[in-house]
């Protein structure tokens, strides 16, 4: 039986983390720094594209950039310890008394509602190969619900030949981090942890217990752990959905959306939870783009025919994420009508897209919306400058290393990213950089001032800003 199997083995003392990425990087670390757990080892693959991991994370450095609080010098403390290393030697996994699996899992056609498992599954199948009794297996990946105790279980017993519940313990404990606040949401955010059975929730609820400062365990079964993370992923796209929409209908109405925001979030009392977010350029990343499909996919795999909804009616949550999807047209639509306003057609403008990152003060590029933008504005003859000061590269593009570089001789300047570095720009500079007598600004952050830059020469576009998007341009 599998307690007899855990009691044999003892305590979690070895611990492997399998996907060095921004969920994977910070767990390994502040397991290394526990003083309950001996050995940390991080899996990563030696590829060309991702290999490189391998010899910095060994060096006690940090592959990942963008500001990223007490990372880098937890990485140093844990390497110089001898408590962590990285390797792409899977058959170490046969050491361990626990692995943790932090994979993407994106949809490569959302229409389709089937998500690309490929890596995780290649991840699974390198555990189930070293799988030995009494070892504790965590799913960490955002997953469709059913996936844990079928797709991962089938794998992972035919692959080892032992069974799931008898011989080892399975769970899923979805991460729940932000870049830029990585070590704080692991150690302070409540931990969802669920087991395919009580031994299995119990044993997970031993790994991660010493890594928490504030938060605490939340047990439940896998499945219900699946749909909470989809699900809290779901209503953060469809808050900020929500917003948005309202921003645009603001828009058309020529009034501010921030004001009717900070006027809604004024009532204040007993039992009233307003939780409005900010509206914006669009969604990126890994999380909020995929997890409404997962969530979806779930219900009509594990719920077929039994899901009552009004009939014909299309899921609240797919709209949202569509509305959030189509934040970057709207602000190519935004630079295009500003460009009219100029007197400057599309085609052959040069525009400035400054933030190629989806967060503020990161280096994350993950389903960017600035990436649909710029082929819009490709594909009408525009011509785009881009900068970022945590990106320097991306597959396809260059980029500039300065704000000046990428402004100079622009018709339009486009921010994307709420980068702290944006918010310090000079319009009367900016404006002689560009060398235009009306250059256009479209804000897709709320970064600026309009009536400065207004004020300045320049035509002004915000998102939600009805009330400046078609004023008077001063000569």
């Amino acid at each position: 039986m599998l307690a007899d199997q855990i009691r044999k083995r003892g305590p979690i003392k070895k611990i492997g983390v399998i996907g060095m990425g921004y969920v994977g990087i910070p767990a390994a670390a502040l397991f290394a720094d526990a003083p309950v757990f001996d050995r940390v080892f991080g899996f990563q693959r030696d590829s060309p594209s991702s290999g490189y991991k391998i010899a910095m994370l060994n060096r006690g450095e940090s592959p990942l950039k963008g500001e990223e609080p007490g990372l880098e010098e937890l990485l140093a403390k844990v390497t110089a310890s001898g408590k962590f290393s990285c390797t792409s030697d899977f058959s170490k996994i046969r050491e361990l008394d626990a692995v943790t699996l932090s994979i993407q899992t994106p949809f490569l056609n959302k229409e389709d509602l089937l998500p690309d498992f490929s890596a995780l599954v290649e991840g699974i199948r390198n555990v189930g190969k070293y799988l030995t009794p009494g070892m504790l297996v965590v799913l960490e990946s955002t997953i469709t619900p059913g996936t844990t105790t079928g797709l991962a279980r089938e794998i992972l017993e035919e692959g080892s030949g032992l069974e799931a519940g008898v011989d080892f313990a399975l769970a899923h404990a979805p991460e729940r981090v932000m870049v830029g606040r990585l070590l704080q949401n692991i150690r302070e955010h409540d931990r969802i942890v669920g087991g395919i059975d009580d031994i299995s929730t119990a044993r997970a609820a031993e790994l991660y217990s010493p890594v928490l400062t504030q938060g605490k365990v939340i047990p439940m079964s896998s499945t219900a752990a699946e749909v909470t993370k989809t699900a809290e992923n779901t209503f953060r796209d469809l808050q900020i959905a929500a917003i948005n929409e309202l921003a645009l209908y603001c828009e058309a109405m020529g009034i501010n959306v921030y004001d009717v925001r900070t006027g809604v979030d004024s009532l204040k009392g007993e039992g009233i939870t307003r939780a409005l977010l900010w509206p914006g350029a669009g969604v990126g990343g890994h999380c909020l783009t995929k997890d409404t499909y997962h969530l979806e996919r779930g219900v009509q795999v594990l719920g077929p025919g039994r899901l009552d909804y009004p009939q014909g009616e299309p899921s609240l949550y797919v709209l949202a994420r569509r509305i959030n999807d189509f934040m970057p047209t709207h602000m190519f639509r935004l630079t295009k009508e500003a460009l009219e306003r100029a007197e400057r057609p599309l085609k052959g403008a040069k525009i400035a897209l400054l933030g190629w990152a989806f967060l503020s003060n990161s280096d994350d590029t993950r389903n960017t919306p600035s990436e649909p933008y710029r082929d819009l504005l490709v594909k009408e003859g525009a011509i785009v400058s881009i900068h970022d000061p945590y990106v320097a590269e991306y597959p396809g593009l260059t980029f500039e290393p300065f704000v000046e570089g990428a402004v100079r001789d622009a018709d339009a300047i486009v921010i994307f990213a709420g980068h702290n570095l944006y918010r310090g720009l000079d319009a009367p500079y900016l404006r002689n950089l560009t060398g235009k007598k009306h250059p256009v600004i479209v804000d897709g952050r709320n970064m600026v001032d309009p009536e400065i830059y207004i004020r300045a020469g320049f035509i002004y576009k915000g998102i939600g800003r009805g009330d400046r998007n078609s004023h008077t341009i001063v000569e």
